[in-house]
């Protein structure tokens, strides 16, 4: 008995290094970047100077979502890492209620760009565009991308994550959905982000396991979780994340829950 009652205390000492709560003030993470959480892999970013920048906005038919977030009144930068409705989710709604330009990789821009966005950013993996003093690169993803509208499935490009760098230095790494890969210690040697948000939901990408093995690779200051416990299909828990980084006590993760801001 003394023995499991010390090793449970190793346990949770350990995590109490490793997990941050999100009521952490955003200048002390995100050096004054307001972050909200909306549900799967939708985020809200706010900068310093007032720029607001949505990450894959599926909001409306997203269970995770509060109702009280499900519509934006503003948005200058619209970040879309590839054409699956869970991450497409609202773009086309939002971008024209708000005239908010819109990040995308080449052939889902055109896709947009059809569909009456007159601020789609037509962008590849490499690249760099540069909005409001906010530096957002394009990195590689590894998953799928298409856009099905009844029966037709249009092909919507390579799938993407992306860097984003604030005007007062803060980085941020969204994966996007992607499975692990070695390339992405070149984006922690390069872009060295400060914040990644990483998927860990397992069956469509990365589970907890793949996601730790992630941030050894991207070697970031803070981790948050996303695309997971949406639907019974993604199995990938916070928990399981939380004591699968216990080694890793440089990073730290922050759990946020739908709603939830580092204000």
């Amino acid at each position: 008995m003394k023995k499991k009652n010390c090793l449970l205390f190793v346990f949770l000492s350990l995590l109490a290094l490793t997990l941050i709560p999100a009521s952490l003030p955003a200048a002390e993470i995100g050096k004054g970047v307001q972050i909200t959480y909306l549900g799967h892999s939708a985020f809200k970013l706010v900068s310093p100077q007032g720029v607001v920048i949505l990450l894959d906005p599926f909001l409306k038919n997203n269970p995770k979502t509060p109702a009280a977030l499900k519509e934006i009144d503003r948005a200058d930068l619209i970040l879309v890492t590839h054409g699956h409705g869970d991450h497409l989710g609202d773009t086309l709604s939002i971008a024209q209620k708000t005239n908010a330009s819109v990040v995308a990789i080449a052939e889902l821009s055109g896709y947009l760009t059809k569909k009456g966005i007159k601020n789609a950013v037509r962008m590849n993996k490499g690249g760099t565009y540069t909005a409001k003093g906010i530096r957002i690169t394009m990195v590689n993803a590894l998953h799928s991308s298409s856009i099905t509208e009844g029966d037709q499935v249009i092909y919507a490009g390579d799938p993407a994550g992306f860097v984003i760098r604030f005007e007062n230095g803060f980085s941020v790494y969204h994966a996007g959905d992607t499975a692990v890969f070695s390339d992405m210690k070149i984006i922690g040697d390069l872009y060295k982000p400060d914040l990644a948000f990483l998927p860990i939901g397992s069956h469509f990408t990365m589970d907890p396991a793949e996601a730790a093995y992630a941030g050894k690779l991207i070697q970031p200051k803070y981790v948050v979780p996303m695309h997971y416990g949406t639907w019974p299909l993604l199995t990938g828990t916070a928990e399981e994340f939380a004591q699968l980084l216990k080694d890793q006590p440089r990073i730290k993760l922050i759990i946020m829950a739908p709603g939830q801001t580092i204000q």
